[in-house]
């Protein structure tokens, strides 16, 4: 459970005529993770070279090629299909063989056909672009062509030129941008070139146009409102070609993916002309169901061998070993890093702490309850095993969000029992929870009477419960990084690191004792009426010292740079008060909006329900819709980024390497074929 799934090095040997039997029955496993041969002389493979595919690779790999050129045409994607009809293999060869040419040319045909009238399109749509300057000029396009002694100039300025020399100019002023034609004799060009320059002058094309400008607009834009018929006409012709072919598709390329990665896998073997040789690995929990199948595939003539591991040179790929509950948390582990074979899995750890953190953080049944919504509504956009594993992971934490709400009496910024005391007091009901205030502490803040009651947050006691958690949170990393370079190191470095992480155990700790043997604070333990040693101090705050002294000692055995950083001992303790400070904030957040949107404005409308009154409570009314909803926002943001940065940052850094291979393997699980 905190440790991957243990795996064993298989190694597959036979002629190379059983090479079509045992490679399909190894994708039928699913479960032999390929390691691939690399030419280069190793031990015991003198003479082994890559293998080549098998008969059909080619063909198979051009038919994929066009069922996914289809599918990009069409915008078909497997993990958007539900449900589809599953097809034998000898049926999908017919069809392929049947249909694939048709369709493709169909939809090849219609993606020209749209491609053509898009860039007609665009082809229209820049020559309306380069007009569109001369609408504000009285003349036709032809007037601004064929001179053969005068020059036509066009283009942008900031402020009215003057000319010197004779020319015909229009100038149309504008706020953004001042449009100027001006016709003169190409002797004097350079003249005018520099009174424009003076200008600012930005010279736009003279359009290869005749007629009025305006007019050109109108014709071009009717041929693009034509165009654009044409190619809903023709967008419409591909979704039909996709509803109807869908399911024939998705299943195609499966097939042909099982067939192409099927040939193709002697590239990944070593052989020689008459055998071949396939190492890899398997669940040490499988290795029997894959021998005894291979065995009877092939007729017994195969032989397979586990070998021994060698786990600290062998590159063992890893597969998580998680209950069915933390297995979502697997993406979150996947961003970091995937842990190592011989290190502990803190997966389940994330799964369980996570979404107790997201819960302290934001705390609120109202706020809960819209993020479940939101689950709900994600779960069917959201595809794929990545997409479907966070949905369960905020689920998670949108649950805690509701029970941690409870117990903090909150509701979208009012007192959870304010609530239910005002549902079922309007229905002529009694409240069971009249004088339920919280399980925990407050965190309502003194912001209007009624909200805070008088009372305010219990700031101190959140804030001891914050460091609580981290201590806890980091002493459990800390025995874990002292177990992890137990397994993981060897000779005097082991030892040294264990006791150097023993030693971070030891400071903390003894700054702890020595704290509380000298000042008395609620919710953690009163040392102070230990026996007096020496010096007006008693017994515990020496202990204190004394563990301080030996943590001191252990970490600099290891690396006397290392005792530089033992001020972050209190930075990352403290580094736990986000949970206290962020959830604070949204409920500080949370109750303005109320006074704003009830206290000011829906409160005193509802009291005087005049034209006044109506504006003032549809005002509170937004106001009280925006706030919330960026309140949300900032508390999924927030409660998901701090709750994850306490792992990452705090916790992992403890005891975690990560860099472990993933288990990829050689196979796939079949949603649209049959085997």
């Amino acid at each position: 459970m905190l440790k991957p799934k243990q795996m064993s090095r298989l190694l597959i040997a036979a002629s190379r005529d059983q090479m079509g039997p045992v490679v399909a029955e190894l994708y039928r496993h699913h479960l032999f993770h390929i390691e691939e041969y690399v030419e280069g002389g190793a031990e015991g493979y003198e003479g082994f070279k890559i293998g080549s595919p098998l008969s059909g690779a080619s063909e198979a790999s051009v038919d994929l090629l066009k069922i996914r050129a289809i599918e990009n045409a069409v915008s078909i994607h497997g993990d958007d299909i539900n449900s589809a009809k599953t097809c034998s293999g000898s049926e999908l060869k017919s069809r392929i063989e049947r249909e694939l040419p048709v369709l493709e040319q169909e939809v090849e045909e219609l993606t020209q056909k749209r491609s053509k009238l898009d860039n007609r399109v665009k082809e229209f749509e820049q020559k309306i672009t380069e007009i569109t300057p001369f609408v504000s000029i009285p003349a036709d396009l032809e007037i601004y062509r064929g001179y053969a002694g005068f020059t036509v100039f066009a283009g942008y300025v900031a402020q009215e030129v003057t000319l010197s020399v004779p020319n015909e100019m229009h100038f149309s002023k504008s706020k953004e941008k001042n449009f100027i034609v001006v016709i003169a004799p190409t002797g004097q060009r350079n003249e005018v070139e520099r009174a424009l320059q003076e200008a600012a002058y930005q010279s736009v094309p003279i359009p290869d146009e005749s007629g009025a400008p305006q007019a050109r607009i109108d014709y071009y834009a009717g041929q693009i409102t034509a165009l654009t018929k044409e190619i809903a006409e023709t967008n419409a012709k591909l979704d039909a070609v996709k509803v109807q072919h869908a399911g024939f598709l998705v299943a195609c390329e499966e097939f042909l993916r099982t067939e192409v990665e099927q040939t193709e896998a002697p590239l990944r073997f070593a052989t020689t002309k008459q055998t071949f040789v396939a190492e890899g690995w398997v669940p040490s929990d499988k290795v029997e169901a894959v021998s005894e199948s291979l065995v009877k595939v092939t007729g017994g003539k195969v032989f397979v061998t586990v070998l021994p591991t060698d786990i600290e040179h062998d590159a063992v790929p890893v597969e998580y070993n998680n209950p069915k509950f933390a297995q979502p948390a697997q993406m979150l582990m996947d961003i970091y890093s995937r842990p190592k074979y011989t290190e502990v899995d803190p997966t389940l750890m994330l799964a369980i702490v996570f979404p107790i953190f997201f819960g302290l953080i934001v705390g609120d049944v109202g706020y809960g309850l819209v993020f479940l919504a939101m689950y709900f509504g994600l779960r069917t956009m959201l595809k794929g095993e990545d997409g479907q594993q966070l949905l369960t992971v905020f689920r998670n934490a949108s649950i805690s969000s509701i029970i941690f709400g409870l117990l903090f009496n909150e509701f979208l910024g009012f007192k959870f029992s304010q609530i239910t005391g005002w549902i079922l007091g309007a229905g002529g009901l009694v409240n069971p929870i009249e004088h339920y205030e919280s399980l925990m502490f407050s965190r309502h803040l003194l912001i209007g009477a009624t909200e805070a009651g008088g009372h305010g947050p219990a700031i101190p006691a959140l804030m001891i419960m914050a460091i609580w958690i981290g201590v806890l949170h980091i002493s459990l990393g800390r025995v874990l990084g002292m177990y992890n370079h137990a397994k993981q190191d060897h000779g005097i470095h082991r030892t040294k690191t264990v006791v150097a992480n023993f030693g971070w155990l030891a400071v903390m700790w003894g700054i702890l004792i020595a704290i509380w043997s000298n000042v008395v604070m609620p919710y953690m333990p009163d040392l102070t009426g230990l026996p007096v040693v020496a010096a007006g101090f008693n017994i515990g705050t020496f202990i204190g010292g004394a563990l301080i002294l030996a943590g001191v000692i252990c970490i600099a055995w290891d690396s006397v740079l290392e005792v530089i950083e033992l001020p972050t001992i209190i930075s990352h303790v403290l580094s736990y008060a986000r949970l206290v400070a962020v959830g604070l904030s949204s409920v500080a957040i949370a109750m303005v909006v109320n006074y704003m949107s009830i206290g000011m404005f829906i409160g005193p409308g509802m009291a005087d329900l005049s034209l006044v009154g109506i504006v003032m409570i549809v005002v509170g009314l937004v106001i009280f819709l925006f706030g919330h909803t960026l309140n949300i926002a900032l508390g999924l943001l927030g409660g998901g980024l701090h709750s994850i940065r306490l792992h990452y940052v705090e916790f992992f850094t403890k005891f975690y390497k990560g860099g472990g291979i993933r288990y990829v393997p050689f196979g796939m699980k079949r949603r649209f074929t049959e085997e």
